[in-house]
């Protein structure tokens, strides 16, 4: 550090590198509220089902309790992030959390689909006798308490998020801009959208029984709740392997097809006098975005100068910029 930069100074130009989502609060007191309405259920089905001697209740039961298990996965990842926020050892902060727990979840998905698949065929290979009238009320209970988690979870999943405020300052070449909401291919947060596809996979699970189980009583077509069960694991697959892209697209800084930050920063940037010949750019939480910028000009500024230039570009949250002069 030079002499002539006092510490008032140092600190005007410091900066945190707190990314989470701009809604990451709000997200975990919901998922802390579905884990809680998924286990006051469980219970209830455990204890009903033991009390009045009925399998299926119990059966669904302890299923509602790996549910509650996998969103446990989202809801501890939310508090992590947020308690580890400002430890300097994640060197872009902890905003990514979120797409290694949707991650995580999206295995967990496939898990589940696999599994549901495998049960269907056995179940297709040897039928059992069913109580109809007993398993349709346990799945209309689960899916009553299903489409309750997913209306507490719904306006969050598949939007994309801006963030707070973290006004920064040009530190050499490194430095950030202004709190704006912007909405750019693979911003959202897979954190919260893992949680709901959990939850739309068991009120898939639960409308699937529901139909199979009505038709199957007035008709008595016992394959077709084994059938019912192969269709609802492909479509929970289906799911698992688009939350797998990506989350695990944001963990191996991939830019998403459809952003257009990329172009938005060139357009920004390049003049007759000033090319950039190398850019990176990539997620560092829900609605950030961290970029590095190599300009080569024919008339150098100070990398404040390029930075005042990007001032638009919202969802930019930490900017270096590296300035040559073109031989």
């Amino acid at each position: 550090m030079s002499a002539g930069i006092d510490k008032a100074a140092m600190n005007h130009l410091e900066h945190d590198h707190v990314f989470l989502g701009a809604d990451h609060a709000r997200n975990e007191r919901r998922i802390w509220l579905v884990i809680a309405l998924t286990a006051v259920m469980m219970v209830a089905e455990i204890a009903a089902g033991t009390i009045y001697g009925s399998m299926a209740l119990v059966a669904d039961g302890w299923h509602m309790s790996t549910h509650a298990s996998a969103l446990l996965i989202s809801a501890l990842a939310y508090l992590f992030a947020r308690r580890q926020a400002r430890n300097p050892r994640f060197t872009f902060g902890t905003g990514k959390l979120g797409d290694l727990a949707g991650f995580a979840s999206a295995i967990v998905l496939a898990l589940i689909a696999l599994l549901m698949a495998w049960e269907s065929l056995l179940r297709l290979a040897n039928p059992v006798p069913i109580g109809f009238a007993q398993a349709i009320a346990v799945a209309v209970i689960g899916l009553a308490v299903n489409l309750a988690s997913a209306w507490l979870l719904a306006g969050d999943s598949h939007a994309a998020h801006g963030h707070h405020a973290h006004a920064h300052h040009a530190h050499h070449s490194h430095g950030s801009h202004g709190d704006h909401a912007h909405h750019h291919a693979g911003a959202g947060d897979n954190n919260i959208r893992a949680a709901y596809l959990h939850v739309m996979a068991d009120a898939l699970t639960s409308v699937l029984a529901i139909a199979a189980l009505t038709l199957g009583s007035l008709y008595g077509w016992l394959w077709l709740d084994p059938i019912m069960g192969i269709v609802g694991g492909l479509v929970i697959a289906n799911w698992s392997w688009s939350l797998m892209k990506s989350s695990g697209g944001v963990l191996l800084d991939v830019v998403p097809e459809g952003e257009t930050l990329p172009g938005e920063i060139r357009e920004a940037i390049e003049t007759e006098e000033d090319r950039i010949t190398d850019l990176h750019v990539w997620q560092v939480g829900p609605g950030h975005h961290a970029a590095i910028v190599a300009v080569v000009t024919s008339q150098p500024r100070d990398p404040a100068f390029y930075k005042g230039r990007l001032s638009a570009l919202e969802e930019l949250s930490h900017v270096t910029v590296e300035v040559t002069r073109a031989a």
